[in-house]
């Protein structure tokens, strides 16, 4: 439980910027608002690393490239996708959407990569959990957003942008420790989207922004990301990809909760049934571990590490 314990606040609070987010990009673009949450939370957790002395230098050319693709995959990347695709569909379509796709790319690819068999359990609940994502879809409202499909596509993008972030941090957290990795990450994500914001400044006026965006601002800041991110790859580490990817399926409970309280976004009987499904695929997914070729437990995620 204490494995997982992490994992399952991070979901919570991941869930949570589906709604915060749609917030902050219907007030500035999505690189600015991707760009000020960053900043502020990349030099949060730099604070955090100095001061606990946990600073790290990478050993070689390839550690330190392998932390900048982490920066420019989960923070620049997925951040961008994500952002522009919550500016043309609903914040519901995302809390589905990512957290679904995201654990079966990272689970399949983990398999092949890693060479493992996937249990007959852990396919039904990956399975399961896919089911319940297209009925949860179907019962979803109409937002009446002209370019929802588009949006959604960019969900999907965000989704295998993610699973490639997951899978490739990995190798890196068996020589380096969560947190550091997870703030060089996110300054060099940070600096990126800084570069993307700085031609939309002009478009914006300052006094114009709202105490709500600064305080939503903040909490993106702080909760999902400074705090999140290192309990994230804490889990990671501790499950591997494929476990701590198919965690996600908690993200729609979650973010549904909170898109409701912000957006008033409702959820009707066959989401809650879509919903249940996929817990409880995510259930059987996080609880099976593969079974390697001598039919002995294996973990994807270390085999996946020697394999890259």
């Amino acid at each position: 439980m204490g494995r997982y314990l992490p994992l399952v606040l991070t979901m919570v609070l991941w869930g949570s910027t589906f709604a915060t987010s749609k917030i902050s990009v219907d007030t500035v673009p999505p690189a600015l608002a991707a760009a000020v949450r960053f900043v502020g939370a990349a030099a949060i957790l730099l604070v955090i690393v100095f001061v606990t002395g946990q600073g790290v230098r990478p050993d070689t050319l390839a550690d330190a490239s392998m932390i900048g693709l982490l920066g420019l995959l989960g923070v620049f990347g997925y951040n961008m996708l994500f952002l522009f695709a919550l500016t043309m569909a609903p914040a519901g379509d995302g809390s589905m959407i990512v957290p679904v796709l995201s654990p079966v790319v990272t689970t399949l690819a983990t398999a092949v990569l890693g060479r493992d068999r996937l249990p007959v359990a852990r396919v039904a609940g990956l399975a399961l959990a896919g089911v319940g994502a297209v009925v949860f879809f179907v019962g979803m409202p109409e937002s009446g957003t002209a370019h929802r499909l588009l949006g959604d596509l960019l969900f999907v993008a965000a989704a295998v942008v993610w699973s490639g972030y997951t899978m490739c941090g990995r190798p890196v957290l068996r020589r380096f420790p969560p947190l550091p990795v997870t703030a060089y990450a996110c300054a060099v994500g940070a600096v990126l989207l800084a570069c993307a914001a700085i031609p939309l400044l002009g478009h914006v006026r300052m006094a114009d922004l709202t105490g709500r965006f600064w305080l939503v601002e903040v909490y993106l800041m702080v909760f999902p990301t400074a705090l999140a991110y290192p309990l994230f790859y804490r889990g990671v580490r501790g499950l591997g990809p494929a476990r701590a990817a198919a965690m996600m399926f908690l993200v729609p409970v979650a973010g549904l909760l909170v898109a409701f309280v912000l957006l008033g976004e409702t959820v009707t009987l066959v989401q809650a049934v879509g919903s249940a499904a996929m817990l409880g695929g995510a259930w059987l997914t996080v609880t099976e571990r593969p079974v390697g070729g001598r039919g002995k437990p294996t973990d994807s995620g270390l085999q996946l590490s020697r394999s890259v």
